[in-house]
């Protein structure tokens, strides 16, 4: 009878232990909602609780139980769209190896010709392949861990809470409440996760060896080969540029050979007008063109033979590259970036990747890249571009598509 009566009373005073303040043992009164937890009315003026506001237990206890059901009510909506976000996920894994796969098949099959020669270069090519496969996996395979983490964290959230909403004591509830973290207020612990996770998709790409493979190991090892360039075909109605009759070259055409379309004065240059008893009227002359030929999805490769030109400009519409003397620029949708580049190519190749939306130059004798830049805003269809210059006299150095 005496143990079960002394538990009994130290039971009774550890209760009512847990209702005093640990530090002034006087009655927990209040809840401090800056700190998130219950105090004594001492506490209240004290210096560690300065400036912060409190609420009366039972007032507290009501707009907490409030806040919690509110948010535990947004809770299985979030943990749906971190799942799907992480479904999407895995199918875009899936699809990173499927294609991976399906690539490697193609190299296998493509090398097989040239299985005597390129050994080397195929094995180089597919440790590359999977380093870039490797690469995107490990990278989505982050977001999905990210995913998985905060779907785990929601789900133990939403234990909790339906766990502490279930406890109809007040100060037992604001003290299961408490003993979390203490910082965090409903509002940030219900805020969505999903809106601060992105699914990472798919960008596996072997660029111009995915489409073009034979034809650029023709270039390198000139043997057995089975290119695959666009055969473009030129045409313009613009009276300064002529096309040969085979639609593959382009002419600046002589001063001399032009019509006089316009009685002002004499032309200078690239459009500027002398003006002769009359007010300077500006008269724009273009030397530019497309091709017949439009993409509007898949990868494309093509050459021109640029010769000796001191002017030219390839590429597609409002994105080129652009040889002025020495020099080169990346024209991208109306701005011009001078290019670090050293090489004088007599050949350029120019590679369009619809799907990635990226336009790629190369150095075509030695194939060597030049520069890649983004097609971010490029709407389809497009269609091969040119500027070729003036030239005053009759064009030694035609501008030429190149066929194989």
């Amino acid at each position: 009878m005496w143990p079960h009566r002394t538990r009994k009373g130290q039971h009774s005073l550890d209760k009512l232990a847990e209702s005093l303040c640990p530090e002034h043992e006087e009655k927990l009164k209040l809840f401090c909602e800056t700190d998130q937890q219950l105090t004594c009315v001492i506490c209240r003026d004290g210096e560690k609780h300065d400036g912060h506001k409190f609420k009366p237990i039972k007032e507290a206890a009501a707009f907490l139980r409030r806040e919690l059901k509110k948010g535990v009510e947004n809770l299985p909506g979030d943990i749906l769209a971190v799942e799907r976000l992480a479904n999407t996920q895995r199918e875009e894994i899936t699809k990173t190896q499927e294609k991976a796969r399906q690539l490697t098949n193609q190299i296998s099959t493509q090398f097989e010709e040239m299985h005597q020669f390129l050994r080397k270069r195929e094995d180089e090519i597919r440790n590359q392949l999977q380093e870039k496969e490797r690469e995107d996996v490990e990278t989505m395979s982050e977001k999905l861990n990210a995913m998985n983490v905060t779907l785990s964290e929601r789900r133990e959230l939403e234990m909790k809470v339906k766990s502490a909403l279930e406890i109809p004591d007040l100060e037992k509830f604001l003290r299961n409440w408490s003993e979390g973290d203490p910082m965090m207020s409903p509002e940030s612990l219900f805020r969505p996760r999903a809106k601060g996770l992105q699914v990472v998709y798919t960008s596996l790409s072997l660029e111009p060896y995915e489409s073009h493979l034979q034809f650029f190991m023709w270039k390198e090892m000139l043997q057995v080969i089975k290119p695959r360039p666009e055969l473009l075909t030129l045409k313009t109605d613009n009276t300064n540029i002529t096309v040969s009759s085979d639609g593959r070259s382009l002419f600046s055409t002589p001063t001399s050979s032009r019509p006089h379309s316009a009685p002002f004065g004499n032309y200078s240059g690239f459009g500027t007008f002398q003006s002769v008893g009359s007010p300077l009227i500006a008269v724009i002359k273009t030397y530019d063109t497309f091709s017949l030929n439009e993409f509007t999805s898949g990868q494309h490769y093509w050459e021109m033979e640029v010769g000796l030109r001191d002017f030219w400009e390839l590429g597609v519409q409002h994105n080129s590259l652009k040889c002025d003397g020495q020099k080169y620029f990346i024209c991208n949708q109306g701005s011009t970036t001078e290019l670090t580049y050293a090489g004088r190519p007599r050949k350029i190749g120019v590679y369009l990747n619809c799907s990635s939306k990226e336009l790629s130059f190369y150095d075509a004798d030695s194939m060597g890249h030049v520069h890649t830049m983004s097609l971010s805003h490029m709407s389809m269809p497009v269609s091969a571009y040119f500027n070729i210059g003036h030239c005053q006299d009759s064009d030694p150095n035609p501008l030429t598509v190149c066929w194989y």
